[in-house]
């Protein structure tokens, strides 16, 4: 009967209740979502919201994915597992470029101890080996490689042969360590590589490549310094405000509750340690008062002191570079006597920068002021030793040149006289003359990649030398002679030394502009200072953690990137300014170097569009030289605040042209000069008058 048979549900009936159900459960994982979202407002304590938030997210977790279908359902959830990786694939991602960066662990772990200013020149050194291991890769790949595997092989012709007058003492180790017997005659500069244009079976332009690698060394430097005074000054301008509540924002917000080791949790408590005294610091300065004519009468008597420390040294480079050169027309000199020059501007930049900043105390003023007026200072020194060092250098060229003539005479008279002689007969095949017996030039290019390549190694010795012995030695000294000393060595004399900031910061940016002059005339300069730099990196990583103590009055390094990148951009303008004059202006040697045979070593450029490039690009090039397009475009570029600065410099560029006309522009030089000043006046008289009525 219908009363004993047993009920059954109805499917519809079914249908509802997993509709209603679902639809119960999306509410709830959405009220769940919600209190995830804005339970940081929440007035609770913290052990209150982190259960509230474990167990939001668990129940999230677990209902989202059922909300699904079948297939939908099962698709749900590879996707929610697939987010999961790929979320953590890219904090495993983000962990890994970190620790592909180099040295970035020691960096900041010197930064924990030392503040962000000890931390920003070793930031800054990293950033020089990078670019300077473009450099290498540049030159390296594109210049030695080439000229060792398809040049002509060592021996073969004279600029690769040592003379037969050296070849006694050409292994000996005083000889190598000057950078004379094999040294010299090696790819490592200017005088080995061969003027041939083409070598090997890939008719490598070799000649050509060597003054694109050394015109592109300026180029590339030129882009990455702009390019990161750009990237510097957009990060500075997107920081916003942070002035307000200093304090506490230190004080609530500077821990990172994700450090789960001991000795990184030391580390970031350090370093919150020197941001508490740093922003102390800044305060202080804010709030201070001084008397205000005692403060203008020391700043006064620190900078007579420094200018009068500056002629000092100016004075002591003249007259070691006077007897460097009556050294020179003497035979036997000492090595000390060979030395001499660098030697003393090695000296000079160890001993005064200390001495500017014990006279730079009486000044008071605030860290982060004084370390600029310290730069700019040892920048004066540094500049000043560097080109009386130049100037040296071209009255060496000049002298050089001037014997130049007649040493390419009695080179062809030599060899004529061998070819020629009597000896021989005509049926009797003569062997050609040994290389090195070949008269020799004085090949002044390898003189002054030489100077340059001393300069650089006394310069690495001096420093190194400078860390053990006033560093380390010091360190050592204080710590165990303390116990038994009439005083505490800690506290008063010596006691332990601060890391010189200026100092190694000036030094690493005047050794570069050395390396930006001399890799023309050494190639192999580059590779010298990406050791230079490597070894720096470690051995001052070590010597700062071991035997420096933090800065007395520690600031911040904040906006002094740029400062240090506008001193590296003014000194690579200073050290174009040698190079390219030696191009433009002075011959290059006849008998060695891949620009021999030469009137001009640009000439290459011309000798390649002739050779390699149809008829019309060399007319093409030679009019896009003309002075008589080049002043009207330039003209054109200027605005009317600058018209008679342009005016008068594009004047003087015509005279100089005038006198000193390149080959590549000579043939029609003189027809379109003065049309090009004429169309540039008239140009200039217009745009004149024409600013006059919009403005």
């Amino acid at each position: 009967s219908p009363s004993s048979s047993p009920s059954v549900p109805n499917s519809s009936d079914e249908e509802s209740i997993a509709e209603e159900e679902m639809a119960r459960i999306m509410e709830q994982v959405e009220e769940k979502k919600q209190v995830i979202a804005t339970i940081r407002n929440k007035p609770w304590p913290m052990v209150k919201k982190l259960e509230v938030l474990r167990e939001a997210q668990a129940f999230v977790e677990k209902f989202e994915g059922a909300l699904g279908k079948g297939k939908g359902k099962k698709f749900y959830a590879y996707k929610m597992m697939m987010n999961k990786k790929w979320i953590k694939f890219k904090r495993d991602f983000n962990n890994f470029k970190t620790q592909c960066i180099p040295w970035e662990m020691k960096i900041k772990e010197i930064e924990s101890h030392f503040g962000s200013s000890v931390a920003s020149y070793f930031i800054f050194l990293r950033w020089m080996y990078g670019v300077n291991l473009v450099l290498f890769g540049l030159i390296f790949g594109l210049v030695i490689i080439p000229e060792v595997l398809m040049g002509m092989p060592y021996g073969s012709i004279p600029r690769k042969t040592i003379p037969r007058a050296e070849e006694e003492k050409a292994m000996d180790f005083s000889v190598l360590w000057d950078f004379e017997g094999y040294i010299k005659y090696s790819a490592l500069f200017y005088g080995y590589y061969n003027n041939q244009r083409t070598i090997g079976w890939l008719k490598y332009r070799l000649p050509m490549a060597y003054f694109m690698v050394g015109v592109s060394v300026f180029g590339y430097s030129l882009m990455v310094v702009i390019r990161s005074m750009a990237s510097n000054a957009q990060e500075s301008t997107g920081e916003g405000n942070g002035d307000n509540f200093t304090f506490s924002f230190k004080m609530f917000t500077s821990w990172d509750y994700l450090i789960g080791n001991p000795e990184t949790a030391d580390n970031k408590y350090a370093s919150i340690t020197t941001s508490f005294k740093e922003s102390i610091v800044d305060e202080q300065e804010s709030n201070k008062e001084e008397n205000i004519h005692l403060t203008r009468f020391l700043r006064v008597l620190a900078n007579f002191l420094i200018i009068c420390c500056l002629c000092g040294s100016g004075y002591l480079i003249y007259f070691v570079v006077k007897r460097s050169q009556e050294f020179s027309k003497m035979q036997n000199v000492s090595w000390y006597e060979r030395n001499e020059v660098e030697i003393v501007m090695s000296l000079l930049g160890m001993f005064c920068p200390p001495l500017f900043e014990t006279i730079a105390a009486l000044e008071n003023y605030h860290p982060r002021i004084g370390l600029k007026w310290q730069l700019g200072r040892i920048f004066a020194l540094f500049l000043g030793n560097l080109y009386t060092f130049l100037l040296a250098l071209m009255d060496d060229v000049h002298l050089k040149l001037a014997n130049e003539e007649a040493i390419k005479n009695i080179t062809h008279w030599t060899l004529f006289n061998y070819y020629n002689a009597s000896m021989w007969n005509e049926s009797v095949t003569r062997p050609p003359l040994h290389p090195a017996d070949v008269p020799r030039g004085s090949c002044w290019e390898t003189t002054v990649g030489i100077e340059f390549v001393r300069l650089t190694v006394s310069d690495i010795l001096v420093t190194f030398i400078t860390i053990l012995l006033g560093d380390f030695l010091r360190a050592c000294f204080v710590r165990f002679m303390n116990y038994c000393w009439c005083w505490d060595l800690e506290a008063g004399f010596p006691s332990y030394s601060e890391f010189d900031i200026s100092g190694n910061v000036l030094g690493l940016i005047f050794n570069q502009g050395m390396i930006w002059m001399g890799s023309f005339y050494a190639p192999g300069l580059v590779g010298i200072n990406v050791l230079r730099l490597l070894t720096s990196m470690y051995f001052q990583c070590w010597a700062v953690m071991s035997s420096n103590v933090p800065h007395e009055r520690v600031f911040k390094a904040s906006k002094s990137n740029n400062f240090y990148m506008g001193l590296l951009l003014l000194v690579l303008f200073l050290s174009l300014l040698p190079v390219a004059y030696t191009i433009m202006t002075l011959p290059p040697s006849f008998d060695c170097g891949p620009f021999s045979g030469k009137n001009r070593m640009y000439d290459v450029i011309q000798e390649t569009i002739e050779n390699d490039f149809p008829t019309f690009v060399s007319k093409i090039f030679g009019y896009i030289a003309n002075p008589g397009l080049i002043i009207p475009a330039i003209l054109l570029m200027a605005s009317k605040e600058h018209a008679n600065a342009v005016h008068t410099s594009l004047g003087l560029l015509s005279t100089l042209l005038t006198i000193h006309k390149p080959p590549f522009t000579s043939q029609v030089f003189s027809s379109f000069t003065a049309v090009g000043l004429l169309k540039g006046t008239m140009f200039l008289s217009t745009l004149k008058f024409t600013s006059r009525i919009f403005s």
